[in-house]
Order: C-alpha cells, then sequence, then structure tokens
C-alpha cells in the first residue's frame, strides 16, 4: 500500500538544483552589485554591472559547483551502481591503457565531425552562434589535454571499460570486433551535445544581461515591467541550469547519457522547436504572430487584471523554470539520463511543455488580434493549436523511449496515471475526444 501511495524514488534530489539557484543567485547579487563592491574594495577603473558574455561564463561555475557537491557529498551519486564504476577494485594502468586508446580515438574522431559540421552549417556563424562558436573554439586543445588522463584514469574504475566510445573507436582502428548498436547511441548522444552545447552557450549571454540589469525596484509600480523581469529572471534560471546539465553527462557523477532518443519522431518533434529548423519564428510556416498585440496591449488601463494576468504568467514561467532545475546536472533534451519523480514531475510527466504551451496561450491571445480581421484570428489560433501539438508529440516520443528503456520509469508512468491529479484528469479529458469501437453485444 505504501509502494502505491508515493512515486518510485527520483535519482535526482530536490537538493541539486536548489543547491544550484542558490550559487546562482549569489553571483547575481555579486554582479549587479558590482559598482559598489568594486568601491568598497578599492578596484580602480570604470567598474558598471557585470553583464557580459564572460559573467554569463562563470555563472555556470556558481551554480554548477554547488550541484555536483551536493550529487557527491549528499547524495553521493559515485558510488552508485548505475554509474558502473567499481572504485574498491581498480585495474591496473596497462590494461586501461588498452581500452583508453581506442576510447580516446573515438571521442576524438567524433569531436572531429562536430567541428566539421559547425563549419559547414551557416547559422552558426552569425548572430548569436558566433559567442559559441568563439568559445568552442578557444576549448578545443583543453578538451583534447584533459580527455587523455580523464579516460585513462575512469577506465581503471569502469566495470565495463568497453563503451560506447571504445565500440566507436573500435570500428574505426579496425582490430576488434564492435557492436554497430553502442555506436549508434554513442553518434546519437554526441548529436544531441553537439547541438545543444552550440545552441545553449549562443543564448546563454541575452538571459544573463537581462538578469543582471533589470530593474525591479523601479517596475514594482508597473505590473508588465515588473512581471516581465521576473519572467526574464526565471527564463535565465533556466537556460544556467539547462546549460550545465549538458556540460556535466559524466559517469562519476552518474549523470551520463545512458540513450538518446532512438525515434526519427522524436528528433523532428524536438528539431522544430530549436534553430534553424525551428517553425515559430516571424513569417515562417507556424508563425501565430500575425497582427497580434500581446497581453499587455489589450489590457492596458486595466492595473488590477494587469497584476493578475501577470502574476500567472510568473507562475507559469516558475513551473517551467523549476522543471529544469529539478533535473540538476542531468538535464538534457532527447536524452535518458535516469528517472526524475519530484518537484513538478509528481504532478504532471512533462510540466515544463505544459507551462510553456499555457504561458504562450495566455501571453499571446491569438484569438485577438489588432487587424479585426475574422482570418488572422482563426488562422493564429489553429496555428498556435499546432504548435502545442507538436509539443503533444515530443512529450509522447519521450515516453516512448523512456518506457523502453527503464522499468523504474515505466513504474512512474503507471503510478502517475493513477495518482497525479493533472497527468490523470488530462488523460480523462483527452479521452472524451478519442473514437471508441462499437459494444460488442451479447459477451459477457
Amino acid at each position: 500500500m505504501e509502494n502505491a501511495q508515493k512515486p518510485p524514488v527520483s535519482d535526482v534530489s530536490a537538493g541539486v538544483g536548489l543547491s544550484g539557484v542558490v550559487g546562482l543567485l549569489v553571483w547575481l547579487v555579486i554582479c549587479r552589485n558590482w559598482p559598489a563592491l568594486a568601491a568598497a574594495f578599492g578596484f580602480s577603473g570604470d567598474q558598471g554591472v557585470l553583464n557580459g558574455p564572460y559573467a554569463a561564463l562563470l555563472a555556470l561555475f556558481f551554480s554548477g559547483i554547488p550541484m555536483v557537491a551536493w550529487s557527491l557529498c549528499v547524495d553521493k551519486v559515485h558510488r552508485r551502481a548505475s554509474t558502473g564504476i567499481d572504485w574498491a577494485n581498480p585495474r591496473p594502468l596497462a590494461s586501461a591503457l588498452e581500452t583508453a586508446v581506442t576510447k580516446i580515438a573515438g571521442l576524438w574522431a567524433t569531436w572531429a565531425v562536430i567541428a566539421v559540421l559547425y563549419c559547414l552549417a551557416r547559422w552558426y556563424w552569425r548572430g548569436n552562434y558566433l559567442f559559441a562558436m568563439e568559445l568552442l573554439t578557444a576549448l578545443v586543445v583543453p578538451l583534447l589535454l584533459v580527455s587523455i588522463p580523464y579516460v585513462v584514469w575512469l577506465d581503471r574504475y569502469l566495470v565495463q571499460p568497453r563503451d560506447q566510445a571504445w565500440h566507436f573507436g573500435a570500428m574505426l582502428i579496425g582490430r576488434e570486433p564492435y557492436d554497430r548498436q553502442e555506436i549508434y547511441h554513442h553518434l546519437r548522444g554526441w548529436a544531441v551535445k553537439g547541438f545543444f552545447i552550440a545552441f545553449m552557450f549562443s543564448i546563454l549571454p541575452g538571459g544573463w544581461e537581462m538578469a543582471v540589469t533589470a530593474d525591479f525596484i523601479g517596475g514594482v509600480t508597473n505590473p508588465v515591467v515588473f512581471c516581465m523581469a521576473l519572467i526574464n529572471l526565471m527564463f535565465m534560471f533556466d537556460v544556467q541550469i539547462a546549460m550545465v546539465g549538458y556540460l556535466l553527462t559524466l559517469k562519476p557523477l552518474d549523470a551520463n547519457i545512458r540513450t538518446a532518443n532512438p525515434y526519427l519522431g522524436g528528433w523532428l518533434s524536438a528539431l522544430l522547436c530549436y534553430p534553424p529548423f525551428m517553425l515559430m519564428n516571424s513569417g515562417n510556416v507556424l508563425d501565430y504572430h500575425v497582427n497580434v498585440a500581446d497581453w499587455a496591449y489589450w489590457f492596458e488601463g486595466y492595473t488590477a487584471l494587469l497584476w493578475v494576468w501577470g502574476a500567472v504568467l510568473v507562475f507559469l514561467t516558475a513551473i517551467y523554470a523549476w522543471a529544469t532545475v529539478a533535473f540538476g546536472i542531468r538535464f538534457s533534451n532527447l536524452t535518458y539520463r535516469g528517472v526524475l519523480t519530484n518537484g513538478p514531475y509528481r504532478f504532471t510527466r512533462h510540466p515544463a511543455y505544459l507551462s510553456k504551451n499555457l504561458f504562450w496561450w495566455l501571453s499571446t491571445l491569438p484569438f485577438l488580434v489588432t487587424s479585426h480581421s475574422l482570418t488572422d484570428m482563426v488562422r493564429n489560433t489553429a496555428i498556435l493549436a499546432i504548435v502545442s501539438g507538436i509539443y503533444y508529440w515530443r512529450a509522447k516520443t519521450e515516453e516512448q523511449h523512456l518506457l523502453a528503456e527503464d522499468a523504474k520509469y515505466r513504474a512512474y508512468h503507471a503510478w502517475m496515471a493513477q495518482n497525479a491529479p493533472i497527468t490523470r484528469g488530462l488523460s480523462k479529458l483527452l479521452n472524451l475526444f478519442r473514437p471508441r469501437g462499437p459494444e460488442i453485444q451479447g459477451v459477457n
């Protein structure tokens, strides 16, 4: 009975993400108050707020280090069997070198392929992506150098050192048999990292600048300004914590990518939500902003309603950010890195998608148009409904992937269907629209 009342234990504790938020807030306060701090400590020169791209990068350390410390010191994730590591029985160095050389060859070849793809794709060399390319270019040599001692050290303790990277290296070297399925897992996992790390680095500076320069005190008298400042702050938390998750896919932290989504539908539905494949941008196929204004425009002059509506939007954004923070160092799209069952995932299996889509509907109000055109009203509303449908498709393909990978997720999925208020309610609502087969008479 007790097991029926509670979901399976989460692979990520709430303390991981919360410690990252605390560290991030500390750095945010320092950056916002840097002129006063610089004056107090007697720093010379023109000292402004720290809202630049390198301050945004330092924020990754302020959020990432507490999360790593909590994971190791409190949750002791490095001791879990799921890491595939046996710290008590290291292999001889010579034995570790045999597998490490092959694995390093696989890793370096993978990084070379990603680098070539970056060069081929034009969108990586304009706009916000330029910062990401400059940063990744500067990291090439350090990554190559650090990977050697890291792989050799880790291979001494891995129970099965012939992992996905090793199989890819074995295929390239051609001296030992390899498993094609392991190679596919390896390539899909690094495709996720290569695509999303560049994207996340490209949007990191913009969100940080808005958070550091936001006028929270001055905006208290203006519901639109104040609520938008809080919304941008929530999005900054989401991006920063997510970026740490993409970077720390490490086995000693039990945060490695077990598998990436193997289904074509999963990749299509996810990539449609990100540039350059995003179809929701201005003028694109799924642009639902034609002749729309937004909530602030339609409710202008109704101060009380602006405060209430803005508060709802802030709440939805906070849920969205919480859904990312709850992952701690394990956030990334299209991957299986353990099962999360706490936080907002106690109420719905997809809190981020649900809150994001509700935010879009309530902030855009696509059925209200400045042109007073019925065509625009119908088009915008229908297109936003299609966008929400894409996220529903995306959610179902993620469930398909995780249900096939982990018995714990299957138990969580079943528990949510019976106990989670939002999931259970939405399932009943969707069942009303599903076609029913004809009743068979005369069957007992």
